[in-house]
């Protein structure tokens, strides 16, 4: 059986989020996307999506949650999520994009902060450590 043809039992309409631009101009965290209840406007359990994916109902839970760092990474992550949103009608590439950018958040650099990698800060420090011992 087809990867797609597994959810044949469920035609509906790709279930857009929330418009991202909107989004990107709030600086609070990133907004969660309720998946949980996108998944019952479409009416589909975790159980169907568990049978048709082979998925773990405990991996499928911490999706609906957001807590990506429950999944078991690299590209079973990626491929978890591609299947979910397909089961549950969601856009695939704004699920992902969404877990890329919570996952791998901007770096700010904090006060006082050089941009010094602390690779060369350490090679500088004990490059002057002997120097300061005499």
């Amino acid at each position: 059986m087809g990867y797609y043809k597994r959810f044949s039992f469920i035609p509906r309409p790709t279930i857009m989020p929330p418009d991202e631009t909107a989004m990107s101009s709030d600086p609070r965290p990133e907004r969660a996307l309720d998946l949980e209840d996108a998944r019952k406007r479409a009416g589909v359990s975790l159980d169907e999506i568990a049978d048709a994916t082979k998925i773990s109902v405990r991996f499928l839970k911490a999706i609906e949650a957001e807590e990506f760092e429950k999944l078991p990474g690299g590209i079973f992550t990626t491929s978890y999520l591609r299947q979910y949103a397909v089961a549950i009608g969601y856009d695939e590439n704004a699920l992902l994009a969404h877990y890329h950018r919570k996952m791998n958040p901007p770096a700010a650099n904090a006060p006082g902060q050089t941009g010094e990698s602390g690779g060369r800060r350490l090679e500088r420090w004990l490059r002057a450590s002997p120097e300061a011992s005499h």
